[in-house]
């Protein structure tokens, strides 16, 4: 059963993407969308990475060893999977599914492969943003600050980012992270409009027959 909208008109959930190079701002933009916007819920994602300090089981990610990863793919309890850095990361599909259905927002912190094969699966579900860096420059200088990786880690990072903008245009919206806060705000914006289009909103035609009965009154 699809829930309310903050109007009152029954509407669906939507998956909103959020993509980016690693170091653009996706993920400082991800944890401000979930702080500020009601009704918006993290996609917690299955991996076969080890789990890091702090991190906790369900909360962060479902953290499987590599057979059960290969057994959900294989039985199609995922969305959507991709290989990064050696490790596979994917979504499963019921977590996903109950809450569009019950009108929730889920968001996704994936690249573009795992964009594609959203779409590819619900393509009128999904809204995709990908973030770019200023430029180059910035994007390396964002890379070291963070200080939590190698040169060598670094220089991976910046030679994939390459490949991850050449898929740019496959995406609904484009944000250039010049700032942080002007970037939310137009993110943000893309996803209140994104709310409120007709198809979305499967309690419009009983809204507005309602209003109809009573103008004939």
């Amino acid at each position: 059963m699809t829930a309310q909208g903050f109007d009152g008109v029954e509407r669906r959930g939507l998956m909103f993407v959020l993509s980016s190079p690693s170091g653009a701002g996706k993920t400082t933009l991800s944890r401000m969308l979930i702080d500020r916007m009601p009704g918006l819920k993290m996609s917690v994602s299955a991996t076969t990475r080890p789990k890091r300090p702090g991190e906790v089981d369900g909360r962060d990610y479902f953290f499987v060893d590599k057979a059960k990863f290969e057994t959900m793919a294989k039985q199609g309890e995922l969305l959507e999977w991709a290989t990064v850095f050696d490790n596979r990361y994917g979504t499963p599909r019921l977590p996903v599914e109950t809450a569009l259905s019950a009108g929730q927002d889920v968001l996704f912190d994936i690249d573009w492969q795992g964009t594609q094969q959203l779409r590819e699966k619900a393509r009128a579900d999904v809204v995709s943003v990908f973030i770019l860096p200023p430029s180059a420059s910035d994007l390396e200088k964002r890379l070291h600050t963070r200080a939590q990786d190698s040169e060598e880690v670094i220089r991976g990072r910046m030679d994939r980012a390459t490949h991850e903008l050449s898929h740019w245009a496959e995406y609904d919206y484009i944000v250039v992270n010049h700032d942080v806060d002007a970037a939310f705000a137009e993110v943000q914006s893309i996803l209140q409009a994104e709310r409120l289009k007709r198809e979305r909103r499967t309690g419009l035609t009983e809204f507005v027959r309602g209003l109809q009965r009573q103008l004939e009154k």
